[in-house]
Order: C-alpha cells, then structure tokens, then sequence
C-alpha cells in the first residue's frame, strides 16, 4: 500500500482517488507517520476480514498428498538411490 504525505495527497487527491476505485487504497502520512488509510467503501474492514480456513469444507485434500509424486521427485532430484555426483 503506497504512502502519501498531506500535501502529495492534496495534490493527487483525484488521481488517488480513481486509483481506490480500482481497489488500490493508499495511506496519508504526517511527519512520515501514518494518519489515515483511505479505501473504498464496500472494502472489508480489516479487523473483519477473515482468511485462514476461508475454504473449510469446500476442498478435500488426499491422505498420501505428502507423497504424492515421491517417486518422479525422488527421480528428478536424485533420491537415495541415485549415485553421488
């Protein structure tokens, strides 16, 4: 997320602002301290947007996925069976 100072922001308020239509929100400094984050309307907020175990129950993963293709790898990067170089 890019970062602005006040008067960067004044001066590009509407470029920045067509850029936030688009999804990319930006945050105004002061002192180079962060003050404001400026975002689109219907954007969740942050503290409600939830990622870890968003696809719970919508996908399987296989018990053996750990091994899956062991053999081709094991073949490629040379296994233990593969002679030393």
């Amino acid at each position: 997320m890019e970062v602005f100072n006040i008067h960067e922001a004044k001066t590009n308020l509407s470029r920045l602002l067509d850029a936030v239509q688009e999804g990319e929100p930006f945050i105004i400094s002061k002192a180079g301290k962060p003050i404001a984050r400026v975002t689109r309307l219907d954007a969740p907020r942050p503290e409600t947007a939830k990622r870890l175990g968003f696809l719970a129950g919508q996908i399987d993963v296989p018990e053996d996925f750990d091994r899956m293709g062991e053999a081709d790898i094991a073949a490629i990067f040379g296994g233990d069976d593969a002679p030393p170089t």
